[in-house]
């Protein structure tokens, strides 16, 4: 099957579609509780603190000189844009990082409706034995996260080359929600952090498909707050449909 960026769109919009049915919607109330009371405190804390961050960076990063002060409304956008990158990444790593055991959950329980299995093994006690190996995966995606965003701010800061940035910093954002997402159903299958990556780059369009339309959702009010638990499930059809198969999977089902 080869890379196609369409397809991988509509993994996420079929995810989005299947958020009502009867078998999956209980699984989605937890996320997207999480993802309304974190999402709700960063609007709050931006709308609070914006101009106070902007003034303090303004002042400590330009000099105080008069026939400097245009550079002040030349660098406000740039300051801007750093100010909202760094607090919507930060609420997002602490809402993945709690939500962490109850996406994988709902992936499983995913894969098992596109499947047609049942599992005898369900409720609170399947969720808690999911929680130390969800959190190690969050970890092992921030480790991965990290010296790539550090990289990205410095080169945001370079003339010329920070023309291209916003379109650098996109692509860049689109493939971490596929690997955010992907990671769950993976997971799930004991498929190691270096094979998910592995996949995911053989087919890295289809990757990139998913997760800008998981970005642009992100900026649809009411919609943004439905993109967790429907990247979850569209990364689970993802993976059935696209990696299941594969032999880097090890050919291991989901745990039945």
């Amino acid at each position: 099957m080869s890379a196609n960026p369409v397809r991988g769109a509509g993994y996420f919009l079929r995810g989005l579609s299947m958020l009502p049915q009867p078998g999956i919607r209980s699984f989605v109330l937890i996320p997207l509780v999480i993802n309304i009371l974190l999402f709700g405190g960063a609007i709050w804390l931006l709308v609070d603190q914006f101009d106070i961050w902007i003034d303090r960076m303004m002042n400590a990063w330009l000099p105080d000189w008069g026939w400097l002060e245009f550079l002040r409304y030349l660098l406000w956008p740039l300051f801007a844009l750093l100010i909202l990158v760094v607090v919507y990444y930060s609420f997002s790593i602490v809402a993945n990082l709690i939500a962490a055991p109850f996406n994988g959950f709902l992936s499983e329980k995913v894969e098992r409706e596109l499947r047609g299995t049942v599992s005898a093994d369900e409720g609170w006690a399947e969720l808690v034995k999911m929680v130390p190996r969800a959190l190690g995966r969050e970890v092992a995606k921030l480790m991965y996260y990290l010296p790539r965003v550090l990289v990205l701010l410095v080169l945001s800061f370079i003339p010329v080359i920070n023309l291209v940035m916003p379109l650098v910093w996109f692509l860049f954002g689109a493939w971490m929600m596929a690997i955010q997402y992907c990671d769950y159903p993976m997971d799930n299958n004991r498929v190691s952090f270096a094979e998910m990556k592995r996949l995911l780059k053989s087919r890295r369009l289809t990757a990139v498909g998913f997760g800008s339309l998981v970005q642009f959702g992100m900026l649809v009010p009411l919609v943004n707050l439905l993109i967790m638990p429907a990247a979850v499930v569209g990364a689970t059809i993802y993976w059935v449909e696209e990696h299941s198969g594969e032999a880097g999977a090890s050919g291991r089902a989901v745990r039945l």
